[in-house]
């Protein structure tokens, strides 16, 4: 572990799993970052690896907290970035928040300056979640270029959905843990052969996901084919409604999470059905807005999407170093 001093805050870095107390620190103040913004400031992934430790050996956590009266750190965590490293060559991951009351004071610009004396920048790639004005230009400075998009859209009224019934050789039924585990992972990895962080997901990925609140088998459906192997699934979750101290009531969402159909399965209308069938499962649960992630540049998903009722609502963005311009 390692310290710099600044005048009013002090950066440092360490390696590995952060303590339960850091832990707790940061989900703490990516919270506030989203209830200010609007949009979560780290990925899911990122809390997983955060949280789970299993890929300590790759991960480097830089953290900024106000100066106390001797220089020191004090016990108020005003900013952090996490970067995961790639278990192979490619490149690695790297998200930032900093809390809202201390933006604009140079923290993340600090941020990135101490990450970089531990990692090079160009092996990152970075994540902005909302694509803030401040993050575009940190990103610019530092030569990194917008090289992907993914989009959020959200279904907010009660648009007509057509029938949810499976494709002729397809039954659909629910996740049962304990059981659909290792069919499951081999599933996803199937159906997001060349999709790099959906279809690398581990068991210990999976089993983080169960032990959230959220989970619900109910709500992780399972398209069977007739030899009982899993064709595709769609993986819903509900996200409850939250009284934000600065935007008020958010309304509970439910989201589209995951949608995957093996290859074998693929062009017989089973993806749609999935997706009606999870859509009108949120819809039995109460839940008026559906939400959903996807790559702006997979145009028969977004195409699909829009036919049932969905419009692009945000857009996260993602930079490299050196990159070519996301269209």
């Amino acid at each position: 572990m390692s310290a710099t001093q600044s005048t009013d805050w002090t950066i440092t870095t360490a390696t590995g799993r952060p303590d339960d107390d850091l832990l707790d620190r940061i989900t703490s103040l990516a919270s506030a970052a989203e209830e200010s913004d609007g949009n979560p400031p780290l990925s899911e992934q990122t809390l997983v690896d955060l949280r789970t430790g299993e890929v300590a050996d790759r991960l480097l956590v830089v953290t900024a907290w106000l100066a106390d009266d001797e220089g020191g750190p004090s016990g108020e965590l005003v900013g952090v970035a996490v970067a995961v490293a790639s278990p192979d060559e490619g490149p690695g991951t790297l998200e930032i928040v900093v809390h809202p009351e201390y933006r604009n004071d140079g923290i993340a610009a600090a941020l990135v300056a101490a990450l970089g004396t531990q990692k090079p920048l160009e092996s990152l790639q970075a994540w902005s979640h909302g694509n803030h004005e401040a993050a575009a230009r940190l990103a610019q400075h530092h030569g990194f270029s917008p090289v992907r998009e993914l989009w959020r859209m959200r279904l907010v009224h009660d648009a007509g959905l057509p029938p949810a019934g499976m494709p002729s050789g397809y039954r659909l039924r629910t996740f049962v843990p304990g059981q659909d585990e290792q069919a499951w992972l081999a599933a996803n990895a199937a159906a997001f052969a060349d999709h790099a962080e959906q279809g690398a997901m581990t068991p210990g990925d999976l089993r983080a996901r169960m032990e959230e609140d959220w989970f619900e088998p109910e709500g992780f459906l399972i398209a069977e084919a007739q030899d009982g192997s899993i064709a595709g699934f769609h993986w819903t979750k509900v996200h409850p409604a939250m009284k934000s101290p600065t935007t008020g009531k958010h309304q509970a969402v439910g989201e589209v999470y995951v949608v995957g159909v093996v290859p074998a399965a693929q062009g017989t209308g089973l993806g749609r059905a999935l997706t009606v069938a999870g859509i009108e499962h949120l819809r039995s649960r109460g839940l008026t807005a559906v939400m959903l992630y996807v790559d702006a540049d997979n145009t028969a998903a977004v195409g699909l999407y829009r036919k049932l009722g969905f419009t692009r609502w945000d857009v996260d963005v993602m930079y490299a170093h050196g990159g070519t311009a996301a269209g």
